[in-house]
């Protein structure tokens, strides 16, 4: 950040955590005088035990909740015409997610239309409803996407065939967020390393772009220490419930500041590689990420040191530059020890797509956040070296 620059810091979403913070859900519906709850939820939780325990604590409230758990990946504009009709017809005044980012946008989606009614196309871009949304309350069940702290949500217009995103400050101030590691404990292995791998992605790319500022720094040094630490012992065991919380803490960090900063190459080769194959957001953005931290190191080598030291590499007495390069080893030896392919034709990639997606990537412009300008050749050189 330069002495010339103006920058902004905002993060008003109130934050529970810990062991059994669910718990807290019975005191913030009182607050609300909630009577009526739309409660979204995804479908694999439906018969566990984390759920069993929400809907207890429900029905000890008294509180009415319709339950709505028909959402995909990514999910479509119709799903939401669909949650918000149940929303609607059970009258509730108050929202309930628990689930990953997917189920959190279709709340979000739900809660704007609540107040504000329309199509959600109507809110595509930047502060484009005025009436707060109805109150939300978020429980991530994957460590990853931060969206329950993000003042955003991402819909699929399967007509235009893209993903509309919605923007808003006031998506903060109507949501709680609670963590509590008791709600990941059933995830899959691979599902706890590819999204833990996508929260590191947010705090790494978060915290070198150019959009950085010195307390979004903080935050995303303090993100990448507790993900590197925690996700090898979480992916090894989901029922370590300190490595969750380290887990999940580092995921809301990485949250509240990447919709400050913007993110950069690694997420951006990761769209195209995604929607062409079908594979999973945090797994693509994994299998980007080892070719983009190279490419980028030279950029700014000095926060590159500092990265490698907040995954726990020892670089005292290293010239900065050397310091730097033990930051892409040990993104390169996390990848592995998670069972990341360490090629994408070993996740199968199309190698006659990549000059497409390259020239996508070009055209996408993430050059106003990633800190080494970025042209389609190098993009396609990019690709071609994850090949």
């Amino acid at each position: 950040m330069q002495l010339t620059d103006i920058s902004a810091f905002f993060c008003p979403t109130r934050i529970h955590m810990g062991v059994g913070a669910h718990a807290r859900i019975a005191d913030i519906l009182r607050a609300h005088g909630c009577k009526r709850l739309f409660l979204a939820v995804d479908a694999a939780l439906l018969q566990g035990d984390f759920y069993g325990r929400i809907r207890a604590l429900l029905e000890a409230e008294g509180v009415s909740a319709v339950v709505y758990s028909d959402i995909e990946p990514d999910p479509s504009a119709a799903t939401v015409e669909r949650a918000f009709a149940a929303c609607k017809a059970h009258q509730a005044d108050m929202l309930l997610a628990i689930g990953g980012g997917s189920t959190m946008d279709v709340a979000k989606a739900v809660a704007i239309l609540g107040t504000n009614g329309g199509r959600i196309h109507d809110y595509e871009g930047i502060e484009r409803f005025s009436v707060p949304p109805l109150p939300l309350i978020a429980i991530p069940t994957t460590a990853g996407t931060g969206s329950e702290v993000s003042g955003s949500c991402v819909i699929t217009d399967t007509q235009r065939n893209l993903k509309m995103s919605i923007r808003h400050a006031a998506l903060n101030p109507a949501r709680v967020a609670i963590l509590d590691p008791l709600a990941l404990c059933s995830m899959p292995a691979h599902v706890a390393a590819h999204s833990g791998l996508d929260a590191f992605v947010h705090a790494f790319e978060s915290y070198i772009s150019r959009q950085a500022n010195p307390i979004t720094d903080a935050v995303n040094l303090h993100a990448l220490r507790l993900i590197a630490g925690g996700i090898r012992p979480f992916v090894a065991n989901r029922g370590n419930l300190q490595a969750g919380l380290d887990m999940l803490c580092g995921s809301a960090l990485a949250g509240i500041a990447f919709g400050q900063t913007g993110l950069g190459n690694v997420h951006c080769m990761a769209r195209f590689v995604g929607a062409f194959f079908h594979l999973s957001h945090g797994l693509s953005n994994a299998l980007c990420l080892p070719h983009v931290a190279r490419f980028n190191l030279q950029a700014d080598p000095g926060k590159f040191a500092r990265i490698a030291q907040a995954m726990g590499c020892h670089v005292d007495g290293l010239e900065e530059l050397q310091a730097a390069a033990r930051a892409v080893q040990a993104i390169d030896a996390l990848c592995a020890d998670l069972g990341i392919p360490p090629r994408l034709r070993d996740a199968g990639v199309d190698e006659a797509r990549l000059a497409e997606m390259a020239e996508l990537c070009g055209k996408a412009d993430y050059n106003r956040w990633n800190p080494r300008h970025t042209t389609a050749a190098d993009f396609l050189a990019l690709f071609l070296a994850a090949y």
